[in-house]
């Protein structure tokens, strides 16, 4: 037999912007409100807990995209977004998207890349990809030319660091990407700066990804055979063999 809820627990009201409702006896002087505003008033709750929680994702975003040094113009670049409009393109993709996928493996190994073309080939922009998708390690974005001067300036009487902690922090990276290398006059005090970052690295079993204009040959004649020999052991060399994509890109744009 079905049971009819007890009449005097339920009351007639109304609400001045949702008309007529059935008001609920909770306790005491208290009755259910209008349900339809209640349910407002729940959304509207759950709406502003979760823009805090946004807010407070995109602050900690910003901070991490400003303590790996990620350049404002590869920042939301992603796999998804890179241009893979030929074969080769697509495979540079894969190689990279795959190493990220596996970044715990390659982490335990040391194992980096060398990213090798030309300019506006896309480089920075996968490199970036992996940067982004690791954002919440100790990571490091750096041209070659920052990493030799984060050293020299050591080296002044008012430095308040020392060459051996900067190195150290250098080697501890969980990753570090070293772009533009080989822009540089490759003398021997810029080859000695970096051959100990890159063989802390070596040591710490730390990946590394580089960004370079030079082939392999290049790059062994800027670095030196001992620091080239560390990157031909540990580091996959990709080639990005493509015209750059920029002059076509100012085009769309036009």
């Amino acid at each position: 037999m079905e049971h009819l809820p007890d009449a005097s627990l339920v009351r007639a009201d109304s609400c001045a912007t949702h008309g007529d409702f059935e008001s609920r006896h909770i306790i005491g002087p208290i009755w259910s409100r209008c349900p339809a505003c209640e349910g407002a008033r729940r959304k509207a709750e759950e709406d502003e807990a979760a823009n805090a929680e946004r807010r407070a994702t995109e602050a900690r975003m910003r901070k991490l995209l400003g303590r790996a040094a990620i350049p404002e113009r590869f920042i939301g670049r992603t796999f998804d977004n890179f241009n893979a409009d030929t074969a080769d393109k697509r495979q540079a993709l894969s190689v990279l998207r795959d190493y990220s996928d596996n970044f715990n493996a390659n982490s335990r190994t040391g194992q980096g890349l060398i990213l090798s073309g030309k300019p506006g080939t896309g480089k920075s922009h996968l490199a970036g990809a992996v940067l982004q998708a690791h954002i919440d390690r100790d990571v490091l974005y750096a041209t070659c030319l920052d990493l030799i001067r984060m050293v020299r300036e050591t080296w002044r009487k008012d430095s308040e660091k020392s060459e051996r902690q900067v190195l150290a922090f250098l080697s501890g990276l969980d990753l570090l990407v070293i772009d533009e290398m080989g822009v540089q006059y490759g003398t021997d005090g810029e080859q000695t700066i970096l051959f100990d970052v890159l063989d802390g690295r070596y040591r710490a079993l730390k990946p590394t990804i580089l960004l370079t204009n030079q082939d392999a040959e290049g790059l062994k004649a800027y670095l030196g055979e001992r620091t080239f020999d560390r990157l031909r052991e540990t580091c996959r060399f990709v080639a990005f063999q493509w015209e750059s994509y920029r002059p076509k890109a100012r085009k769309e744009a036009a």
